[in-house]
């Protein structure tokens, strides 16, 4: 049997664990992607802003996209290379803080635009608004920017006669994990609502939720699709996933601290759905686990608990084929993107820490969590 590099006893539990060589993987796929479409790509730290693997990162993406001051921050200081950003609002503090940090910043509203033309001016920081194409794609309503009502972007309508001057680029947002497909259909909402622009502007940031190091996404179709649009309008096109570039890069580890009984055994793990994965609570979705199966499928199953003190802080229902005991690893799979970025500190429990499992096959622990984490978060 093939040895798992994940359950080496280096690796301690709980653990969110980066595997470099898959990382590296997603990241030449999107270098094929900008060389053969002239499209850019660039993070989106809102999905993956593991910031000890940007060395690696930095050689293939363009740089990062922000969504807030913070955010810029990181991808100015420990990324380094183009920083974008674009948030719902701007206080003025924010933008006195952003300007420095930033090559493009988008505004949600002509009223913020207006707000701040000429200090983004005076900064030489390229411009951009977004707009919001009526056009839904996402599966999930929590995650589409598009659903009737939608606070983020503006519409056409609302675009008539407004003055855009100063006005270097638009920014669309719609899609979320989807294929190259929805993609082409949001291109034509795009294109039929705001063509008439496009020819005006340096450059359309297409925003994130191309999941095209998803197996059995058309690569193909996606390049043809980018190069269409530079070809046509003349602009630059900017992608900023985030879900794609760690999708796939890694587990969290988990261990089994307890075995109860409650009209069938529950195991109790070291981690936390609602602190440390949260989605599966508020997509909601089932994680994969290695070497577990739908529940009756194999001889033993369990319900999944973790270690805090909400009533339904729960995975869910798996079946394994050994019985599980405390101190059994469990390995959740796929969660570098939207996982880490969400987690807290929730009632005290113990923070995964964080490693890279190097190309190598060294492993290296980069970051522990402390109670004095846990502290300094509170006053």
């Amino acid at each position: 049997m093939k040895h798992n590099p994940y359950l080496d006893a280096a690796i301690p539990s709980p653990c969110y664990v980066c595997n470099e060589a898959l990382l590296e993987r997603n990241l030449k796929l999107m270098q094929r992607v900008q060389q053969e479409s002239g499209a850019d790509i660039i993070l989106a730290l809102k999905g993956f802003s593991m910031w000890s693997t940007f060395p690696l990162v930095r050689e293939y993406l363009k740089g990062c996209t922000a969504s807030s001051v913070w955010e810029a921050k990181l991808a100015a200081f420990e990324f380094g290379r183009e920083v974008h950003a674009y948030a719902p609002g701007y206080k003025t503090k924010e933008i006195d803080a952003l300007l420095p940090l930033v090559n493009h910043i988008s505004f949600n509203s002509l009223s913020q635009w207006q707000q701040y033309r000429d200090q983004v001016a005076a900064a030489g920081v390229s411009a951009g608004l977004r707009v919001n194409p009526e056009h839904q794609e996402a599966e999930t309503e929590l995650y589409d920017p598009s659903a009737p009502g939608s606070r983020l972007g503006i519409r056409a309508q609302d675009l008539e006669h407004a003055d855009l001057s100063g006005i270097e680029g638009l920014h669309v947002h719609n899609l979320c994990e989807c294929d190259s497909y929805a993609l082409e259909r949001t291109l034509q909402a795009v294109e039929t609502k705001f063509g008439h622009l496009l020819h005006k502007m340096k450059w359309l940031n297409l925003g994130g939720g191309h999941l095209m190091t998803r197996e059995g996404y058309d690569v193909e179709h996606l390049i043809a699709q980018l190069k269409r649009l530079r070809e046509t309008y003349d602009l630059q096109v900017i992608l900023e996933p985030g879900s794609a570039v760690a999708w796939q890069t890694g587990p969290l580890i988990a261990e089994v601290v307890d075995i109860v009984e409650n009209d069938g055994p529950i195991a109790i793990l070291d981690i936390s759905a609602t602190a440390h994965m949260p989605d599966v609570l508020e997509m909601p979705y089932r994680p994969t686990i290695t070497d577990a199966k739908e529940p009756g499928v194999l001889a033993h199953t369990y319900k999944l608990g973790g270690n805090s003190c909400l009533a339904g802080d729960v995975i869910g229902l798996y079946s394994f084929a050994e019985p599980l005991q405390p101190g059994s690893r469990i390995i959740f799979e796929d969660m570098m993107h939207y996982t880490m970025v969400k987690t807290t500190f929730f009632n005290g429990v113990e923070h995964p820490s964080i490693g890279i499992l190097r190309r190598d096959g060294r492993f290296d622990l980069v970051r522990s969590f402390t109670y004095e984490d846990f502290r300094n978060r509170l006053s």
